[in-house]
């Protein structure tokens, strides 16, 4: 890891300002590398604490990374994860502004929603799921701060694991209700289907991605905690946004979500 502040706040400030400006910057990895995860997780905390010290409220996490072969192509063998903060989650069939969020693409997910605490060391799947008060269908609006998404892993954890907006389906349901690995998805843009997939696709079920982030903020210092918003990642391919587009997801077992994007200004 580099052991200069000044490096670390530098890169962390050249992303804050494309996210100010509107306006991509170049990759981080040329300063820090592909392999210094620990570095690039630092770059993303110091925006997090510039978004709490700004009055922004933290509501959960998201888990990047998910898919096996987006795996292969970055070169890694883990996901990644994200802050999520209160101004990010947008409710079902809202307008959003095409600006909102930049080079934006969609991908469906399920999203968990914590009943306690997760504070144990090397937490089981009884620990999770007994954690777990309900679960909601919901889109991930995934945007990158970096240059035509010109991103390896170090670039795409410094950058908030490419977060952009969540929305978020209105009707819970109880885990117990769901089959994670075998729910499928259809998610259509203007009506035409354009992304498909199931839990499997997930690390092999939903459960297994939160299972690993329940373990990573352990290790952190920072465990996932009752209320907690978890975005387990990707049940299928993510999809381009064009201006006035709408897209909507179905996951079988947990229902339906919907967003409009506005025109472009």
């Amino acid at each position: 890891m580099t052991d200069s502040k000044n490096t670390l706040q530098s890169l962390a400030d050249r992303l804050f300002d494309a996210e100010t400006s509107g306006k991509p910057c170049a990759p981080l990895r040329s300063e820090i590398g592909v392999e210094d995860l620990d570095t690039a997780y630092a770059i993303q905390q110091i925006n997090v604490d510039r978004a709490l010290a700004s009055g922004r409220r933290l509501v959960g996490r998201k888990i990047g990374l998910t898919s096996v072969a987006v795996q292969k192509q970055l070169g890694v063998d883990q996901p990644d994860f994200g802050a999520l903060f209160a101004d990010m989650v947008v409710p079902d069939s809202a307008v959003i502004p095409f600006s909102a969020v930049m080079q934006p693409k969609v991908e469906a997910e399920i999203a968990l929603v914590l009943g306690q605490d997760l504070t144990t060391e090397n937490p089981t799947i009884v620990d999770l799921i007994g954690a777990t008060d309900y679960v909601l269908p919901a889109l991930e609006i995934v945007g990158s701060r970096i240059e035509n998404w010109d991103i390896k892993i170090t670039d795409t954890i410094a950058d908030n694991a490419s977060c952009g907006l969540i929305v978020l389906g209105h009707s819970p349901v109880k885990l117990q209700d769901v089959d994670m690995r075998l729910c499928g998805m259809v998610m259509e843009r203007r009506g035409e289907p354009v992304s498909m997939g199931a839990g499997a696709a997930c690390l092999g079920s939903p459960l297994n991605a939160a299972l690993w982030l329940a373990n990573k903020m352990v290790q952190m210092g920072t465990p996932l905690k009752a209320g907690d918003l978890v975005m387990t990642g990707a049940l299928g391919p993510m999809v381009a946004v064009n201006p006035g587009d709408n897209f909507e997801a179905r996951i079988s077992g947990v229902g339906s979500v919907r967003t409009v994007f506005g025109e472009a200004s």
